[in-house]
């Protein structure tokens, strides 16, 4: 199947899951893997593997859903565990009620919300959201607990906050690559500074939705206002002396630094043995496996060294879920890549050239939604979009410029199944999938919207 039926079966398939998983309530991990074996054969890919033309292997359903399933463990899964496993050093030790005391401190005891959010997207400039979350959740459950903030709200705000930069603000590789891609590589700060500016919309919208969102949702691990506070007095009697802040920060700061400093050596081509290491210690999972022997250390520092195995013991248990459902929807995006969807969209491209600086959202936007990556939906647009710019009358630097945060807008459009950071956000944010729909995607289709907004406002202005 291929074309347009193929376009309605996708739409199907995913309100399909939906209900499979919020009214039917079946487990979103065999939900998700149900779907994900109808479209594919209905989507074409054959039973079997075979060789084509040219000696090129094509895949069967069962290698393409093996190789989704196995790509969120090459990829995420180890960085997933491991920050799972530094956020349990830090609240078992009391670092994470430390930290929540230096936020407070910093931002006052009545805008935690919009402090996490900040949070999320300074932190998300140099580091994948994915990882940003993971690494922040700590602060972000501690702050609930001092402040007796709605928890659905903090989660929102911080998966905002993460997500905006994320899609519109170098060094993360989805906007440098498409900045590349369009011929305005050597316009980095210029990137860097209209995708500040277009990030704001989606923080102000997404801040005041979070904050609406919060009085209607309930986290599982939401009491209320006045039992948060008392548990958080008794808490902090029972640790005695909490950590000093640089030990409670450094588990969290320094993978943030290496990452960063990662992302600076390869953008600079630094050369020689000084920048391999820079590059090794900054990946995600090097970054984070440093933080683990930091937060080991923060351990032994308290004198707890006894309950070390239990810590361990009770992450892997939590992770596990996480880890499933997380590569039961990195299958569902490459079932979907692997059938004619993406290539049918985006050889119908030149339907859509006639709305200007809102066909690239719009592209994006599909992109995004069909296979649930938001760097391939940069990357992937910016690729159709390159030969076109002059036809379309924004071949200028501030036009092209235009297009990627236009790109970017479209990318965060929306965050659902098929998207690995969905789950990441729905599962540490103590969520429903069905609360999931009504939390994180529809705070991305927010922020893209908003943000848009204001990209097409600046494009009647900036040639």
């Amino acid at each position: 199947m291929t074309g347009i039926p193929l376009v309605f079966v996708f739409i199907l398939s995913i309100i399909a899951m939906i209900l499979l998983i919020s009214k039917w309530k079946i487990h979103p991990f065999l939900a998700i893997m149900l779907i994900s074996a109808i479209l594919g054969l209905l989507g074409g890919i054959p039973l079997i593997s075979s060789v084509g033309e040219g000696g090129k292997k094509i895949m069967g359903l069962p290698e393409v859903i093996g190789a989704g399933f196995s790509s969120t463990f090459s990829s995420i899964g180890i960085v997933i565990i491991f920050g799972a496993m530094i956020g349990t050093f830090l609240e078992v030790t009391g670092a994470a009620l430390k930290l929540a005391d230096m936020v407070i401190k910093l931002v006052g005891p009545h805008r935690p919300e919009l402090a996490i959010e900040l949070m999320g997207w300074v932190v998300s400039i140099p580091v994948f959201c994915d990882s940003g979350f993971v690494v922040l959740n700590p602060i972000r459950k501690a702050l609930v607990k001092r402040t007796g903030a709605s928890s659905v709200a903090m989660t929102v705000c911080l998966s905002a906050g993460l997500y905006a930069s994320h899609v519109f603000i170098p060094p993360t590789p989805g906007p440098i690559a498409a900045a590349n891609t369009l011929g305005i590589g050597n316009q980095f700060l210029l990137v860097m500074l209209f995708g500040a500016i277009c990030s704001i919309p989606a923080l102000i919208t997404s801040y005041f939705y979070a904050k609406h969102i919060g009085q209607k949702e309930q986290a599982r691990d939401e009491a209320d206002s006045d039992s948060i506070e008392k548990t958080y007095e008794e808490l902090v009697a029972e640790y005695g002396q909490l950590p000093n802040g640089f030990m409670s920060l450094a588990p969290i700061i320094v993978p943030i630094l290496l990452m960063a400093l990662s992302n600076i050596a390869t953008l600079a081509h630094w050369k020689g043995l000084g920048a391999e290491l820079c590059i090794f210690f900054g990946t995600p999972i090097m970054a984070l496996a440093v933080g683990v022997v930091l937060g080991v250390y923060l351990v032994l520092q308290q004198k707890m060294a006894d309950k070390l195995y239990k810590m361990v013991d009770d992450t892997l248990k939590v992770s596990g879920p996480i880890l499933f459902v997380t590569a039961a929807g990195s299958v569902l995006g490459k079932v979907i890549a692997s059938t004619s969807l993406v290539s049918f969209i985006t050889a119908n491209a030149n339907i859509l050239q006639s709305i200007g600086i809102l066909f690239p959202f719009v592209l994006s936007a599909l992109l995004k939604t069909a296979q649930g990556s938001s760097t391939v939906a940069l990357t992937t647009t910016a690729g159709i979009m390159a030969p076109l710019l002059p036809a379309l009358g924004l071949a200028s630097p501030i036009s092209s410029v235009l297009v990627v945060m236009a790109i970017g807008a479209g990318a965060m459009t929306v965050s659902h199944a098929n998207d690995s950071y969905f789950w990441v956000v729905t599962n540490f944010g103590q969520m429903t999938p069905n609360q999931g729909y009504r939390t994180q995607t529809v705070v991305t289709l927010i922020e893209g919207i908003s943000s848009m907004a204001l990209i097409f406002v600046l494009s009647l202005f900036l040639h």
